[in-house]
């Protein structure tokens, strides 16, 4: 018996992740199943029988990885019961499951345990295992404050300057303002935020709070602390803050400029409701999937500069999703250094790691590889353009939720695809990587250099 129970307790800790990222990987995927049957229930969904599995998986998958694409109408399809699964689903997978967690283990025994420590680190990028408590009282205090300041003021709107009933005010407020933090991108109406793309009582909360969840804890932490001592911030909250601004404003001229006279956008409106329409899309591209315009009747063009705002993405260790600002801003900077024939890659006054260098390329190869791979798969099996197949991908590896309207007209291997591609973006190509990684390996030896021929 004590041999046999011997075994069962070694083949359990086979299963059992022995790295953060394994726990992670393990956490969503729970997450995502729970989610998934729940929404199967028939409770969950308006009319007869329950929802397909095909259904509730890419809804939920999309709900955990914070992406906002939909394979059906969520403001008809599901009941009140399945908004709530839903919105819950969010809340979960942008707080973070390992996070969230490990902020009950603080709130039910007042105490994290070194595993716990070491994955709520891992998940929230936090500096040290010491610091992990202090790390998510402080997102859930973040979190409470942003999305029911929003909630406020969008439910105020929606009752005051839409007739809405107290109640009901009260949840489209709720409900937009949690799915905006989380840069989700989930709505309550069937054409998304079009009907409100002239309103700024509307537009504006949505966007300040995604922006706020789009920057990161980390940088949210440190503008709290020294707010006022902008020579005293990091290195990642100065790329972070800079990226952001100059990406949002970049995004707003593109858009507009390229649409302003789009009959089937944003041609008709005023100038002054073209320009909060552009700022709202440019927004939406640091990976929420709100849209206030028809994305599908867009120019190919803007497509494109989209995809490249997408796949940047927000701020880590956030709500975002794409490939980060510092990531995109480190092989600038790469970049830069190359062309100027200097030796070490410096910014703002500081020196960057040769590890940080490896790690910006492995992480852009990959979802190069990873995008390009799945459109091209996309491109077999349908017979879609390639513009809307790749701003697909995108937005589905970017975590983003913004669609030209073919993700529901996909056959089931592409929703299938799109799915995986939500899981890896939510997780980052590296992170899974190093989940499906069986060991750690230190290499015990160096082989002699050699320098091939580049360019």
């Amino acid at each position: 018996m004590r041999l046999t129970a011997n075994r069962f307790r070694h083949l359990g800790r086979a299963f059992l992740p022995r790295h953060p990222a394994q726990a992670i990987a393990l956490g969503f995927g729970t997450a995502i199943v729970v989610g998934t049957l729940v929404l199967m229930l028939p409770m969950a969904k308006v009319g007869p029988g329950g929802a397909g599995p095909l259904e509730a998986l890419f809804t939920a998958t999309s709900a955990v990885c914070v992406t906002g694409l939909a394979v059906v109408d969520t403001a008809v399809y599901w009941t009140r019961f399945g908004q709530v699964a839903i919105l819950c689903l969010v809340q979960l997978g942008g707080f973070g499951i390992m996070s969230f967690a490990s902020l009950l283990g603080v709130i039910m025994a007042r105490r994290l345990g070194l595993k716990s420590r070491i994955q709520a680190a891992a998940e929230t990028k936090s500096t040290g295992f010491g610091d992990v408590k202090s790390v998510l009282l402080g997102v859930l205090r973040i979190t409470v404050v942003v999305e029911l300041c929003a909630a406020l003021l969008l439910a105020l709107r929606f009752g005051l300057g839409y007739g809405h009933s107290f109640g009901h005010s009260l949840w489209l407020g709720f409900f937009h303002s949690v799915s905006a933090f989380n840069n989700a991108g989930f709505a309550l109406f069937s054409d998304n935020l079009m009907g409100f793309v002239g309103d700024p009582w509307i537009c504006l909360p949505i966007a300040a709070a995604i922006i706020i969840g789009g920057v990161g804890f980390p940088v949210l932490f440190e503008l709290g602390r020294h707010y006022r001592k902008p020579l005293h911030w990091t290195m990642n909250t100065k790329l972070v803050l800079a990226g952001t601004g100059i990406l949002l404003a970049a995004g707003t001229v593109f858009i507009s400029a390229v649409e302003w006279n789009n009959p089937k956008t944003i041609g008709p409106l005023s100038s002054a409701d073209k320009l909060l329409a552009g700022f709202f899309q440019s927004v939406m591209t640091r990976t929420a999937g709100f849209n206030s315009l028809d994305i599908g009747q867009m120019d190919p063009a803007t497509w494109l500069g989209m995809d490249i705002l997408m796949f940047i993405g927000g701020g880590p260790a956030g709500t975002a999703g794409g490939l980060k600002i510092t990531t995109f801003a480190v092989l600038f900077f790469i970049l830069l250094t190359e062309v100027q024939g200097g030796t070490a890659v410096n910014v703002f006054g500081k020196r960057l790691s040769r590890s940080v260098h490896r790690e910006a390329i492995t992480i852009v190869l990959l979802a190069v590889a990873l995008v390009i791979g799945s459109t091209m798969v996309l491109m077999l099996i349908t017979d879609i353009d390639f513009d809307r197949l790749f701003f697909e991908t995108v937005s589905a590896f970017a975590t983003v939720g913004l669609s030209t309207g073919i993700t529901p007209v996909l056959p089931p291997a592409g929703q299938l695809l799109l799915v995986f591609l939500m899981f890896v973006g939510r997780l980052g190509p590296v992170t899974l990587a190093s989940a499906l990684a069986l060991r750690a390996r230190t290499p015990l030896y160096e082989f002699p250099k050699e320098r091939p021929l580049i360019g």
